[in-house]
């Protein structure tokens, strides 16, 4: 009897124990759900820190792209000014032409360039007062004030103080400035420089020459600032930033940099130095001035080989493309003139003018402005210019314009 009992006690523990269990049970899987619950949360947490660093990286890129261009802020004007403007108009805005001897207003209302550049022989014999009394009669024949550009380098190039009508001594170059008094000196010579030009109403000087040249042996070096890479960034940075102080036009050449190469002004240049070379130094000073907001860059007729082997630079959508997009330069983009011998000996002036605009560039340094007007007006009857182009190289153009306050 006694084990009988035993066994119905023993029985009667089952419920309490089963309950137990399943109260442990409970437990375990409660602590088990909150703890994947607190997991979930944080890796959730974790994705959404993830999700905003990455929003936050994309803006940063978004940022980048979308910077803004040199001249924005005068594009609305620019637009609005074009509205009224024929074909014929934009055409001329194109044209940086050089001055002719004689029959300037006749040319101005025939074919309304978007400039005159003058030398030496427009200041020869002539005083302040007949320069600015000239240059005013240009500007009043235009119906869109013209861009007045010189090449004022100093040293070999000096188209206006080597006369002494308008200086005592001409403008030294820049490696006399540098050894002299170093950067100092350049960006003060940079606003005397100014202030004369600015005096006789010129509003561009196509300066610096922002080529990197150290051998005495290279066509450019007595024009240029004769130093390394670095000097010569910080050189262009320091004109860029004078100029742009003083709201007056300024232009570095000779992009994609001259090195060693013979006078483009005679005859075909080829120049098969290596990329690295273009990398390590002769692109260096152009990224300077482009990252401290140069106005313009002039591009040389040099052929250089390693990205188009065909075309010189000046006439090459591939240098033009790079330019724009590699280098992010959103300024004007001007050719060394047209009727240098590196072009001229190849080309006509019409095959130059329509290779020009298609290559990319805003303005075209010509001597023979009938000639390049109508090229490029022929260009666009038989489509083979586009009138895009031609749009927006004369926003950038106009914009440019008013940005230095001519109109």
């Amino acid at each position: 009897m006694r084990n009988g009992r035993e066994s119905k006690n023993n029985k009667a523990y089952i419920p309490v124990i089963i309950t137990i269990l399943v109260v442990i049970t409970l437990v375990i899987l409660f602590f088990v759900n909150s703890k994947t619950k607190d997991n979930i949360d944080s890796n959730i947490y974790n994705d959404e820190v993830n999700l905003d660093s990455d929003i936050q990286d994309e803006a940063q890129d978004i940022e980048i792209d979308i910077k803004k261009e040199l001249f924005e802020d005068y594009y609305a004007k620019a637009e609005e000014l074009m509205k009224n403007m024929s074909i014929e108009e934009k055409i001329g805005q194109m044209c940086l032409a050089r001055c002719p001897e004689t029959g300037q207003i006749e040319e101005i209302n025939s074919y309304k360039p978007g400039g005159y550049v003058l030398f030496g022989r427009d200041f020869q014999n002539e005083t302040k007062e007949s320069v600015i009394s000239k240059i005013n009669a240009y500007q009043g024949a235009s119906n869109i004030k013209m861009l007045i550009a010189v090449d004022e380098e100093g040293g070999t190039v000096t188209r206006v103080s080597r006369y002494s009508a308008f200086r005592s001594e001409k403008f030294k170059s820049p490696q006399e400035l540098y050894n002299e008094g170093g950067l100092d000196l350049i960006k003060s010579d940079a606003k005397e420089k100014i202030d004369l030009l600015k005096s006789l109403n010129i509003n561009l000087n196509l300066a610096p020459v922002s080529d990197v040249s150290t051998n005495p042996q290279d066509f450019i070096y007595k024009r240029a600032l004769g130093q390394d890479a670095d000097k010569t960034s910080e050189y262009v940075k320091e004109y860029t930033n004078v100029y742009n102080e003083n709201k007056f036009g300024m232009c570095l050449k000779h992009f994609p940099g001259y090195g060693n190469n013979a006078d483009t002004h005679t005859d075909f240049v080829r120049d098969d130095r290596q990329e690295e070379q273009f990398k390590n130094s002769d692109f260096l000073p152009f990224i300077s001035g482009i990252e401290n907001n140069a106005q313009s860059i002039l591009v040389a007729h040099n052929v250089v080989a390693f990205k188009d082997s065909e075309n010189p630079a000046s006439l090459s959508k591939v240098w033009h493309d790079f330019l724009r997009n590699d280098l992010d330069f959103s300024g004007v983009i001007i050719t060394d003139d047209l009727a240098m011998g590196a072009i001229a000996n190849i080309y006509s002036v019409e095959e130059s003018a329509i290779r020009a605009v298609n290559a990319g560039n805003d303005m075209l340094i010509t001597s023979d402005l009938k000639a390049c007007v109508d090229a490029i007006k022929k260009g666009l009857d038989e489509k083979t210019v586009n009138e895009e182009d031609i749009n927006n190289a004369v926003k950038r153009i106009l914009a440019w314009k008013c940005y230095l306050g001519i109109i």
